[in-house]
This record gives C-alpha cells, sequence and structure tokens, in this order.
C-alpha cells in the first residue's frame, strides 16, 4: 500500500470516528437511564440520587431510574456497573468511601477507582461532627484529647462500618493526636446515634443529618464540624479551625457523593452528563435542599477536575491506611 493510500484510509477512519460520536451525541439519551444506589432507600447517597434523578430526567428528557442495590462497600451496586454496557445509560451515585477510602484499606475490592469506572463528576460533599455522649467529660476537642490520653483504652467509638468515611475519619483523628479508643462498628448512623445515646460507646464521627438534630436537642455533644469555618446551621459548634489542633484539616471534606459510569463510556456522553449534573447543582431548589436537609454543598466539577480530586483523596487515606498498619480482605 503506497504512503499516499494509507494517508487517505487513516484520514477517511478519523472522520468516521468524527461522524460516529456526533451522532451519538445527537441521539443520547435515547431511552431510560438506571442509576444504581449501593445503600438502602432513605439515607443520605439514596436521597442525593433520586433528587438528581428527578432533575436529571427534566435536563435531559428521558425517564431516570434509581434501583437499590445495598451491601457491604456498594459491591452489590459495583458489581452491577462494572458488568453493565458503557453508552451512559446504566450510573451509579456512589458515597464517597467507594472510590477512596475503601480501596485505601481494603485488597480484594475487584477495581481500581481510577481505571475502572467513567469519573462523569463531583455532586457535593458533607460534613461529620465528632459527637459525644452527654457522660464524656469533655466540652470541645482538646478536652477530648486530654480525657484520651489520660484513659488509654477506655473510649470506645463508633461508626457505621468498617472502611466507612465515620470510621476512617476517626483513625485519621487517633494518628493527629496520637490518642488511642477502640472501634466498635455498626450497620448505620442511625445504630451508631442510638448506642451513643445509651452510653454503649462514647463517640463518633457521625455525618450532619444525623448529628446536627441530636445536638440540637441536646441528646448527644457536637466538639467540632469538619467544615473548615463553624457552620450557622450548627452555631455553636467549631469548625477545624476553630479546634486549634494541627492536621486535623484533612478531615475536610467527611464524605462525598459523586455520579459514576462504566469504564470506556463516549467522552461526549460523559460530557453531556456532567453538564447535566453541573446543571442541576445550579438550580435554587436543589442547593436549598442540599443545604437545608443533608448539610450537602453542591459543587461544580469536569470529569478532569473530579478524577484530580479522587485521586488526592485516594492519597490521602491510603497514607492514613499505611500509617495506621490497617489493611484489610474484601
Amino acid at each position: 500500500m503506497s504512503v499516499k493510500s494509507f494517508a487517505h484510509k487513516w484520514l477517511c477512519g478519523v472522520a468516521a470516528m468524527f461522524v460516529i460520536s456526533a451522532a451519538h451525541a445527537d441521539t443520547f439519551p435515547s431511552k431510560p437511564i438506571t442509576i444504581y444506589v449501593g445503600f438502602a432507600a432513605g439515607g443520605a447517597t439514596d436521597t442525593v440520587a433520586r433528587l438528581y434523578a428527578q432533575k436529571l430526567s427534566q435536563v435531559l428528557n428521558t425517564p431516570v431510574i434509581v434501583e437499590n442495590r445495598p451491601g457491604a462497600n456498594q459491591l452489590p451496586a459495583i458489581r452491577s456497573l462494572q458488568s453493565a454496557q458503557p453508552d451512559g445509560y446504566t450510573l451509579l451515585v456512589a458515597g464517597g468511601s467507594a472510590l477512596t477510602e475503601a480501596p485505601a484499606i481494603r485488597s480484594g475490592l475487584g477495581y481500581d477507582p481510577l481505571k475502572d469506572f467513567s469519573l462523569i463528576g463531583n455532586i457535593g460533599a458533607q460534613p461529620c461532627v465528632l459527637t459525644v455522649g452527654n457522660s464524656v467529660p469533655a466540652k470541645s476537642v482538646a478536652e477530648l484529647i486530654d480525657y484520651a490520653k489520660g484513659h488509654p483504652g477506655s473510649l470506645n467509638y463508633a461508626s457505621s462500618g468498617v472502611g466507612t468515611a465515620g470510621h476512617l475519619e476517626m483513625v485519621y483523628f487517633q494518628h493527629v493526636t496520637g490518642t488511642k479508643m477502640t472501634h466498635i462498628p455498626f450497620k448505620s448512623d442511625a445504630e451508631t446515634s442510638r448506642e451513643m445515646m445509651a452510653g454503649t460507646v462514647q463517640l463518633d464521627m457521625l455525618t450532619a443529618q444525623f448529628a446536627i438534630p441530636l445536638v440540637k436537642s441536646g441528646k448527644l455533644k457536637g466538639l467540632m464540624i469538619t467544615t473548615s469555618q463553624k457552620q450557622p446551621y450548627l452555631p455553636d459548634v467549631p469548625g477545624l479551625d476553630g479546634a486549634n489542633v494541627k492536621g486535623l484539616e484533612g478531615l475536610d471534606p467527611c464524605t462525598f457523593f459523586s455520579l459514576l459510569g462504566p469504564a470506556g463510556m463516549p467522552i461526549d456522553v460523559v460530557t453531556r452528563l456532567n453538564g447535566a449534573l453541573n446543571k442541576i447543582s445550579t438550580m435554587p431548589d436543589v442547593v436549598s435542599r442540599m443545604r437545608e436537609s443533608m448539610y450537602i454543598d453542591p459543587v461544580q466539577s469536569t470529569p478532569a477536575t473530579f478524577r484530580q480530586f479522587v485521586e488526592k483523596e485516594l492519597g490521602k487515606w491510603q497514607a492514613v491506611a499505611k500509617a495506621a498498619n490497617l489493611k484489610l480482605a474484601q
């Protein structure tokens, strides 16, 4: 084959690829979209997924269905996503632990968060509140640290499961502050809240939507919220700056929510979904509901900036896991 003939065929092939991509962009979506959620109905991730599904349906003019596939480490939903066609019609709204904390401490998950998904975009971050039972003799982070150091191993902290955001946040807290506490995992934030009020465990890095009503009602004490500054919805609880403990700034964000697709999705479909996501995140009713009822700040991102964010968070938790010698099987 002559060089001229080869060049002609190569250019025709490239042109055909652009035509196919443009046609795909013009026709997507042409059928309903399914969004998997790795948690049961009613939780924060499910609530976010259903709100965004409703808005995606309006923006993209196609039905968007939410399907709950709960299980440890969000794996049933993740496996369903991995086996789906990478055409944009099967997506996942994931809690941040699936992309960062779980891969940092668990072997055998069966996926690489940076290689095995199409990272469409970040949705928003939700803070946690360092909460303690009323029997704990501490009214500030400094007093808690002093008490923990003076009574090593006497404090039990809860989480909604091994490898969850709350668990890793407390591992990080102990690493930075030089304290030692005993981890007692439960199945949900609701359960950990009940156990703290009952005195079974003494503290938890509890997600804001569970912690704030309990702190405001006096059922638990809030010592710190994992945002850089205190928040108007919890004015008597300091942010990370008010805690005055060097290194705790790494606790922000506590957890985040994102939209993922199977690896290998067409870039034009990823771009369209990302644009829809960003449009939804600026809708006044979405911003109001996310902030006022879930304490989530919606964010804007591109696939590239979202990837950079995941890389940074994954690296942070890998360093924490290594320092704490924390590595678990699936």
